[in-house]
């Protein structure tokens, strides 16, 4: 496990690799990165949340030579974001992002797609970590895992996840009631 807290966000969820390029757009960035960053203040009280953005393409594209959706979409939408004071990292490789110097670095980062930032996450916290639905009015927690159909009724399946995302949003709605009071 990470000695850092993990909160990874996601562009996109469940897009085909094939489609990712066509659907990863500079306003999708952008209404992501501003969920987020509201989240981050919102749920978890960080006044100026610190975000690391992965790239899209291997090495964040290597200037161009390995695609250039950094270059033409992402950076682009967040230089914009930075000038208007919004703290994010220009696109970074997401083989180095998820590092333990990178995440101390970080309140949190943003993945392009599914795998990219999931993979990480899981691996470090797979049956503890909780998915948290951002950008809603009321708390949303869930497990990290899918239903596991293929063995539910054999007693193999662990409730671990489940423990966590109920003491998760119980954390998050003590929070939300001690901002209101």
């Amino acid at each position: 496990a990470f000695g850092v807290p993990l909160r990874v966000a996601l562009v996109t969820t469940h897009v085909p690799i094939a489609e990712l390029s066509a659907t990863i757009t500079g306003e999708l960035i952008a209404r992501t990165l501003r969920v987020l960053q509201a989240d981050l203040v919102a749920k978890y009280a960080i006044e100026e949340p610190r975000i690391l953005v992965c790239g899209l393409n291997p090495h964040a594209g290597e200037g161009g030579l390995l695609g250039a959706e950094e270059q033409r979409v992402i950076n682009p939408c967040l230089m914009k974001l930075q000038q208007a004071g919004m703290d994010v990292s220009l696109a970074m490789p997401a083989d180095t992002i998820f590092t333990e110097p990178q995440l101390r670095r970080a309140d949190a980062v943003l993945a392009m797609y599914h795998d990219q930032g999931l993979a990480p996450l899981k691996s470090h916290g797979f049956g503890k970590a909780v998915n948290i639905t951002l950008g809603l009015p009321v708390i949303r927690t869930s497990v990290d895992h899918g239903t596991a159909f293929d063995i539910a009724g054999s007693g193999r399946a662990s409730a671990q996840s489940l423990v966590e995302a109920i003491a998760t949003a119980d954390v998050l709605a003590q929070r939300s009631a001690g901002r209101r009071n």
